[in-house]
């Protein structure tokens, strides 16, 4: 039975996902997903308790594209401000391509951010996960000096969102901004600050 409820919510968010690529999560209804599967609406709410729901769920799918592709690069050998570089890049270049080529799905997670759904805020919590197992190769490897890589990692996050928030990256992009140039000295700034040493320990 357990199988088959996952079975059945997966082609639900299928259903979804390809509507969302093809005209956008606003436009798309909950009458839409179920004709396409030959059920009624209020059976696809057996499934979700609500469209919300199923909009969040389908935004996580998109989040963990990211969260997959990041974790192969930082997992790459190499120097931990390497891995650093190389992490912040890819997600940067991540979201602006989403945006300049899938828009419909850039406008779900720019949703996701501005009305702070709970599955953004998780997705974030992912990404400082793995900016944290950077920090602590680094302080292994003798790279970085820091007391407490949980919150150099929140920290690094926080510096971060201007280049990683959907609304700012589209922002950026329309008004014809080099945020590649940008998030290098971005960049630059951080591994300097990981690296020395702190005199009042902050």
């Amino acid at each position: 039975m357990e199988l088959e409820v996952a079975t059945t919510r997966e082609r639900i968010l299928d259903v979804a996902e390809n509507h969302f690529r093809r005209i956008g999560f606003r436009k798309t209804t909950v009458a839409d997903i179920a004709g396409c599967l030959g059920m009624s609406t209020g059976n696809i709410y057996r499934f979700f308790p609500s469209r919300m729901a199923i909009d969040a769920s389908v935004c996580g799918r998109f989040f963990m594209e990211f969260i997959q592709a990041v974790k192969s690069t930082a997992c790459v050998c190499g120097s931990a401000q390497t891995k650093l570089e190389k992490t912040l890049t890819l997600l940067h270049q991540m979201r602006k391509t989403t945006f300049v080529e899938e828009k419909r799905v850039h406008e779900l997670m720019a949703a996701a951010a501005g009305e702070n759904w709970a599955i953004y805020k998780a997705h974030n919590d992912e990404v400082v996960t793995i900016l944290r197992t950077i920090v602590m190769d680094g302080i292994v490897s003798g790279e970085f000096e820091v007391q407490d890589p949980g919150r150099e990692a929140r920290n690094v996050m926080t510096a971060f969102t201007p280049f990683y928030h959907p609304v700012l990256v589209e922002q950026e992009v329309r008004e014809g901004n080099d945020t590649e140039a940008g998030l290098r000295d971005q960049i630059a700034f951080l591994i300097k600050a990981l690296s020395v040493t702190r005199a009042f320990g902050s």
